[in-house]
């Protein structure tokens, strides 16, 4: 029996009240979605305005309140709980060879957090004060000066990282408790591995976002002087506590997407993968040395030149697990019969503009490059190569790959193959004229733009146009699926990690029997497809 059969329940019912951690997964994926796709028209609606350079379209007010809309969407209710939510849920069980999660009710309450705090971070728009205009890092002094509703707003958050908490606990007692007979640490998959980094991550910096979040609004509501400097606060120490959380919180959005890529290219280059332990540690190495880089966002915030030093020091030394996955990536790909489908190349992408987004990083984490670079457009094409073109295409690859297991169905490879040309070309278009533009002196956030700048603006929308069509297309190809697609055989990309053993969609608990792992997750036999 599938996990999609109500069994006589009402089918609102059913999912409602549902602990079954396959359907929490759909239930995060369907709020997700809906999301991702109205932040992307505030990202659209941006663009837009910066087709004219001055007075055009929108206010400057208007303008603020949808990027910070548009940021606080995006980050804390797509790129941190997309892949961990969406993907984590569905497989992490599975992998291992688990009938669920450690604790279902718990895995329920999560999902009904996560949707509470997107509820109230929405209806802050249209709350007497109005959407929140600081921006999706809510600086002091400004956020508790401004008179938009900035209370609700960073309350949501604190609520979307009460849900995030829950699934990292789920996921480390999971991993540590439930692995199926014979599997050791160093046979599971590597997505697992993945996952329960990025598990300690939320569990462990998490709080420190919510507690930050509370005090703002005690500032707000009660002027305790804790950051306003007007009233004695120290704004430097908001800046620490954010991104204290706010840095290692890249790191939950792109190890899932590193897991889910790491499954996806020895499945289509028809091998083992190349250094299985290596992999394995260096998700635990970029969780433990990304949570000590946060400095960084600081360096022209006035901190003492020694820590100055310090943090630029430990961004060098983060990118070295990041560069041991791109090589093992690699060298699995090397001499590989490698079979180009739609997942494969968002994977292939997804490595590509990582390796921009590490790059460019590792350029702003220069203190003297950093002076020059900090608060200019360099800053958000970096972030957008390591959130999007990271995280979401990451997401697109995990989606496209896994898409026949979680739903049964089989999509159409050429809209895919169409819509990931389009978001590619796009995407580079779009970001890497934003790093021109930083490197010309164009500041972030200003709602206008002086006339030198034209040119680059017209082509940045240009490409950001091209990858939302791809997005689109992509969308509707999926959407066709859902509805009208072939049913998918159980192992349709000859995988060879539990969930391909199980059938399309996976029953209720998962497995028949509950199966005994005698080797490694990764040993390849050629052709073997179901």
């Amino acid at each position: 029996m599938s996990y999609l059969d109500n069994e006589g329940a009402p089918a609102w019912k059913a999912w409602l009240t549902t602990t079954d951690h396959k359907r929490i997964a759909l239930m995060y994926l369907s709020l997700i979605a809906p999301l991702f796709l109205a932040a992307m028209s505030l990202g659209v609606t941006m663009r837009i305005k910066h087709l004219h350079g001055g007075d055009f379209l929108i206010s400057a007010q208007t303008y603020n309140e949808l990027f910070t809309l548009h940021g606080v969407v995006m980050i804390f209710m797509f790129v941190i709980p997309g892949l961990a939510t969406v993907f984590g849920n569905f497989f992490l069980p599975i992998l291992i060879g688990a009938r669920d999660v450690a604790f279902p009710r718990v895995n329920l309450l999560s999902v009904y957090l996560f949707a509470a705090g997107c509820a109230l971070a929405l209806f802050s728009i249209v709350t007497r004060g109005g959407a929140a205009d600081t921006g999706w890092t809510f600086y002091v002094p400004f956020s508790v000066r401004t008179g938009t509703d900035v209370s609700l707003a960073v309350f949501s958050v604190f609520v979307l990282g009460l849900s995030s908490i829950l699934t990292g606990l789920n996921f480390i007692v999971t991993t540590h408790r439930l692995r199926a007979p014979g599997m050791s640490f160093h046979r599971m998959p590597l997505f697992v591995w993945a996952s329960y980094a990025t598990a300690w991550i939320q569990v462990l910096v998490t709080p420190v976002i919510g507690i930050t979040m509370i005090l703002v609004i005690l500032e707000r509501f009660f002027n305790v002087g804790l950051f306003d400097p007007a009233k004695g606060g120290d704004p430097l120490m908001y800046q620490h506590l954010f991104w204290t959380y706010s840095h290692p919180a890249v790191y939950i959005m792109i190890i899932p997407a590193m897991g889910a890529v790491t499954e996806v290219i020895p499945t289509f280059c028809h091998k083992n993968v190349y250094g299985y332990k290596a992999i394995a540690y260096s998700s635990l190495g970029i969780a433990f040395f990304g949570s000590l880089v946060w400095g960084h966002h600081m360096f022209t915030s006035g901190m003492a030149e020694l820590a100055d030093m310090i943090f630029s020091l430990l961004t060098m030394i983060v990118a070295v697990p990041s560069a041991i996955k791109i090589f093992n990536w690699t060298a699995t790909l090397y001499k590989g019969s490698i079979e180009l489908t739609p997942a494969l190349l968002y994977a292939l992408s997804f490595v590509f503009l990582f390796a921009i987004g590490g790059i460019t990083g590792i350029i702003q984490g220069a203190l003297a490059v950093n002076v020059f670079l900090h608060d200019t457009y360099w800053v958000v094409g970096h972030f957008h190569y390591v959130m999007f073109g990271g995280t979401g295409f990451g997401f697109f690859a995990a989606l496209l790959y896994w898409f026949p297991k979680m739903f049964g169905r089989m999509y159409n490879p050429k809209p895919a193959y169409w819509a990931w040309a389009l978001m590619f070309v796009g995407f580079n278009v779009f970001y890497f004229t934003f790093l021109v533009l930083g490197t010309m002196g164009m500041p972030r956030r200003y709602y206008a733009h002086l006339p030198q700048y034209d040119t680059a603006q017209l082509l940045a929308s240009a490409g950001a146009f091209t990858m939302v069509s791809g997005i689109l297309i992509l969308a509707g190809d999926l959407v066709w699926a859902l509805f009208k697609g072939a049913r998918a055989p159980d192992n349709p990309w000859g995988g060879m990690t539990l969930e391909w053993k199980t059938a399309s969609p996976p029953p209720k608990e998962n497995f028949k029997e509950r199966p005994v792992i005698t080797s490694g997750p990764y040993e390849f036999n050629p052709g073997r497809r179901a």
